[in-house]
């Protein structure tokens, strides 16, 4: 169903702000995107980035937007994990079926080329323009240089929050009455590193891997980019025996690395001046409801539901959004109170699904993934799924490489895992995992605990 043309402002100029304004331009919107920041295409990054995992519900919507084959030139495709777990040799962990994958992309990369394609497309963009209060039910937005200064008033027709987990557009509606809303962080915060690519510019690990180095309360990822360099990511507790907090000094952080990392200290480019000169960013879990307000602002990605990375699907989650909304203009064409009212309902609950999700895959990929008996349970699911891959479809897979709702990944997942409760009680399971008995086993658990799905 066409819609009529409506004037539009777009808070954040981030990813899901930029596609979000790609999607409303080519449906006949004026769109007008306000970001407080300098434009990202001239600023050196600030070494304060996860490098994003592009999978299917993020390639669905830029799809969606015509874009997808420009976004694909800048990412990489990753088949596995490569898992580097102390005293042990490097392996592997394929993460679905043949072929498939999750793309490493530099955030920063991504948000120049998505800006630029939204220009493209005809959006305008004011950046350095901080917005400071909404006038909700008018949707007039206002912006100055201070709070106190002089501002700027903007009519529009509707509002759209893009601009992250500590939004200027949500803090508005949170002074409504009966905004539910709820922040968690958890114990543990990250800092960027760099590995630095081969003299030839090759890449010095395998490039086609996330590479992981869990060590239990604390890990170490790394990420590879287009120029053969790698994005680290260190996750560490900010306060306990093994800190950020403990490491005060550069010795204190060679030390460490070579303790815990020892094959990827040497690889590390400037590591004690990145460690100290790169910022250390907390992980935040929020939560929030209503999304909308009436049918003129709504919010959108992580100023609606923020999650920890550790499943790799704050922007797949946000742009999932976007697919969501397009898919309710279509079908409800100017009825924006419906479209708004329909989209919250629908990802709501999704959201709350895939923030428990998200930290569920932290505590695997940091401290389970080393541990040999949670690695046979995997391997009995592998070879169960080979053999019925229409009865058991891995959350992991659920989640990454098809666009079902978050609610059932849980909600199976939690089906998958009490089964596996029970067949890890078998007796010498490591000499008959693959045996016609377990797998019988699991075929009448599955029969025993059934999950309604939508």
């Amino acid at each position: 169903m066409k819609q009529s043309s409506k004037n539009i402002a777009i808070v954040g100029s981030g990813l899901v702000g930029s596609l979000l304004a790609i999607y409303l331009k080519k449906a006949g919107h004026q769109v007008t995107v306000f970001d407080r920041r300098p434009d990202i295409r001239n600023v050196v990054f600030s070494g304060r980035s996860i490098n994003l995992a592009m999978s299917n519900r993020g390639w669905k919507a830029l799809r969606g937007a015509g874009i997808e084959k420009a976004i694909r030139e800048i990412a990489i495709p990753l088949y596995q994990r490569a898992l580097h777990v102390k005293d042990t040799p490097l392996y592997y962990q394929k993460y679905g079926k043949q072929g498939e994958a999750i793309w490493s992309i530099s955030r920063g990369v991504l948000n120049r080329k998505m800006i630029d394609l939204a220009e493209e497309a005809g959006v305008v963009f004011r950046f350095e323009e901080k917005v400071w209060d909404i006038d909700l039910p008018t949707a007039q937005i206002y912006t100055g240089e201070t709070e106190k200064s002089e501002w700027t008033a903007y009519q529009f027709d509707h509002v759209f929050g893009c601009d992250g987990a500590f939004s200027r557009v949500r803090h508005k509606m949170q002074r409504r009455s009966r905004f539910n809303y709820s922040q968690e962080f958890i114990d543990l915060g990250y800092k960027e590193l760099t590995i630095p690519p081969n003299p030839d510019g090759t890449h010095k690990l395998d490039k086609h891997s996330f590479h992981i180095w869990p060590r239990g309360a604390f890990m170490f990822i790394a990420m590879p980019n287009l120029d053969g360099s790698f994005t680290c990511t260190l996750f560490l507790p900010f306060e306990g025996r093994e800190s950020f907090e403990s490491i005060r000094t550069k010795p204190d952080a060679r030390k460490f690395f070579a303790t815990h990392f020892p094959n990827v200290m040497q690889d590390i480019e400037n590591l004690t001046e990145d460690f100290f000169k790169n910022p250390t960013s907390a992980l935040v879990t929020i939560k929030c409801y209503p999304w909308t307000y009436w049918d003129k602002v709504a919010l959108v990605g992580d100023s609606a539901h923020a999650v920890v990375p550790f499943f790799g699907q704050g922007m797949n989650a946000g742009f999932e959004d976007i697919s969501e909304l397009n898919d309710l203009m279509q079908t409800h064409g100017d009825d924006w109170e419906q479209i708004f009212s329909e989209y919250q309902e629908r990802r709501k609950p999704n959201a709350d699904a895939i923030a428990e999700l998200s930290y569920r895959n932290f505590v695997e990929m940091s401290s389970k993934t080393a541990n040999p008996e949670f690695l046979l349970q995997k391997k009995i699911e592998k070879h169960f799924a080979a053999l019925y891959p229409d009865k058991w479809v891995p959350a992991y897979s659920r989640v990454t490489f098809s666009d079902r709702p978050y609610t059932e990944a849980l909600e199976l997942g939690d089906q998958q895992e009490r089964i596996m409760k029970e067949i890890m009680k078998m007796p010498d399971l490591e000499e008959r995992w693959d045996s016609e008995e377990v797998t019988q086993r699991i075929l009448d658990l599955l029969l025993e605990n059934p999950v309604k799905t939508p």
